[in-house]
């Protein structure tokens, strides 16, 4: 009931945020962790197991500063509750009233007038006047008037709030949560429940106000699981990164949120500290741009295996969904918690071989949520779909947000990777700049597909083997015979081997002329190199295709990593489009 509650308000939520940071999100976060939660545990008998378990579905699925501080009241009212089946009114409000403590030690500067001192004002009344009743829904009611006095009152106690007039955002989240709860414990209205799972609220448009600026860029989360997990020790090692420092969790599994301009390098440092086995990080500067100075009413959606300069990733305000990376437990996303450099440096040295895995469903629900609310409609478009799931995942969370929130979502097949997925995206960018209208740019992207070229100058097959995507028997031939294979997509998305050279110079070659023959029939649009770690023997490529087109390239870029798994070191592309 109080999911429901704050499900249904979490569009007002993102419109009053302002605090940390104005990036129009607290609704989606604590929608997204209650979410969680609700989808995570199943009913038991005892309160005490349900307690453990909402707590536990709670860490995993925290989201953003609010929904982490959340969990972590959670977390303290399961760990101060007793094995018990049944909770008086006494251990109730005791258990609530210890679980403020968990919540202030989580946050590296509690700041008053947020949500913090919401959850302390409602606790302590529960705690300072339980024994006046003797029933929860009493009691409960009662506790409500405190909280809207606290929550009106985070108005004038914050600045920042003061300035705008709203309240903050985080803390009406909770006080929603508990009007949820009171409701159901006044109606027992269950059939209004049973459709909590089936269906999500349209979220509101959020309002043009400009609250303020960003410090750092980053929201970054990440999920750490180990032994005896030290919370000072690693207060102390990501202390420099940012601010908004939280840590929620026990000894075993810790919660890390945080702020932050470098999280790529912050990832580094807490590989020593245990397993990663979640990250997260949200372009907050983007989030805020959308929010308050949108260019276009059009979103633009891929995913990081689309690879473009990041000044157009910019300027175009296109929105990169990272594909997931892993090196043994340890888990990545990909172009944001590692870079190429770290990657090919950590390719080397691994025991481990890096595997990929597609973004769940939830990393494009969350995201195109959060666009809904902003755009009059969104265009996604992936990595070749035959060879990664992360198509299904995309079309499988437009279909439900689209069907929520009435907003059009077309996703397309690029039926490429890299370079020509990133100029297929740039196309629709550009479109997109223009003022055409949804159905018009649809309507051309598969011709822009049939348009786009990528052909790749493969060093060795040993990575394409190991990552599945050829045969070992193929793979053992190629190397027998000291083959380096050209290899590009057909018109269904296949890769196929293009031709083959017994030395890497006459590859390069070759690649070149098989693009200067395919541009000699007809007119080129934009081209790019692309390379894996290997820049020298890239510009050498760029100073040939330059002699062909008489133009510069757009770029000369290192591959994302996830595609680097698969070229492996040393591969090079040319992508191209024509008119």
């Amino acid at each position: 009931a109080g999911a429901r509650s704050l499900l249904d308000g979490q569009g007002e939520l993102n419109k009053i945020n302002v605090f940390p940071v104005p990036d129009a999100d607290t609704g989606s976060n604590m929608a997204s962790t209650i979410r969680t939660i609700i989808e995570s545990i199943s009913p038991a008998s005892s309160y005490k197991q349900t307690a453990d378990a909402i707590a536990a579905a709670a860490l995993i699925g925290a989201r953003g500063n609010s929904g982490v501080i959340f969990a972590q009241f959670l977390y303290g009212l399961s760990n101060e509750t007793r094995d018990v089946e049944k909770i008086s009114l006494q251990a109730f409000a005791e258990s609530v009233n210890r679980s403020v403590q968990y919540m202030y030690e989580a946050v590296a500067n509690p700041v008053e007038g947020t949500m913090l001192s919401v959850i302390r004002d409602w606790a302590d009344y529960i705690y300072s006047n339980h024994s006046y009743f003797d029933d929860f829904k009493k009691l409960i009611a009662s506790s409500m008037d405190a909280a809207h006095e606290s929550l009106v009152a985070t108005a004038q106690r914050m600045r920042q709030l003061t300035h705008v007039n709203v309240v903050d955002a985080g803390a009406k989240g909770f006080v929603l949560f508990l009007e949820g709860i009171l409701e159901f414990i006044k109606t027992g209205n269950v059939r209004a429940l049973r459709s909590l799972l089936e269906s999500d609220p349209v979220v509101l448009p959020v309002g043009s106000d400009d609250h303020g600026s960003l410090t750092y860029r980053f929201c970054t989360e990440a999920l750490i699981k180990g032994e005896s997990l030290d919370k000072d020790k690693l207060r102390e090692i990501v202390r420099g990164f940012g601010d908004s420092m939280v840590i929620a969790g026990s000894s075993k599994t810790l919660r890390l949120h945080i702020h932050t301009d470098d999280p790529q390098k912050l990832f580094e440092e807490l590989r020593s500290f245990g397993t990663l086995i979640f990250q997260k990080a949200d372009d907050m500067q983007k989030q805020y741009e959308i929010a308050h100075h949108r260019k276009w009413k059009i979103a633009l959606v891929a995913d990081s295996s689309c690879d473009l300069p990041q000044d157009l990733i910019d300027f175009y305000q296109i929105h990169l969904v990272p594909i997931n990376l892993f090196f043994g437990e340890n888990h990545y996303l990909d172009k944001v918690t590692i870079h190429p450099e770290q990657f090919y440096r950590m390719l080397d040295l691994e025991e481990h071989f890096p595997r990929s895995a597609q973004p769940n469903d939830k990393a494009f629900e969350n995201l195109y949520s959060h666009l809904a609310s902003h755009y009059d409609s969104i265009i996604a478009v992936h990595v070749v779909g035959k060879l990664s799931g992360t198509l299904r995942s995309s079309l499988m969370a437009a279909e439900r947000i689209s069907r929520e929130t009435g907003k059009k979502i077309s996703v397309f097949d690029s039926r490429n990777v890299s370079g020509g997925l990133g100029l297929t995206v740039l196309k629709i960018a550009r479109s997109i700049e223009e003022g055409k209208e949804h159905d018009e740019i649809a309507a051309h992207i598969p011709q822009w597909v049939d348009k786009t070229r990528l052909l790749v100058s493969v060093r060795t097959l040993k990575y394409l083997v190991r990552g599945g995507r050829v045969t070992k028997m193929k793979g053992f031939l190629a190397n027998l015979l000291h083959m380096h294979p050209i290899i590009s997509f057909d018109k269904e998305g296949k890769i196929y081997m293009l031709e083959k050279t017994f030395t890497m110079k006459s590859n390069m070659q070759r690649v070149i002329q098989l693009a200067k023959d395919e541009l000699s029939r007809q007119e080129l649009d934009e081209y790019m190199i692309l390379h894996a770690h290997c820049e020298t023997d890239a510009r050498w490529m760029a100073d040939q295709m330059v002699e062909v087109t008489g133009r510069d390239p757009l770029a000369v870029m290192d591959i994302s990593p996830v595609i680097g798994v698969h070229a492996g070191p040393g591969s090079l592309a040319v992508a191209f489009m024509v008119k």
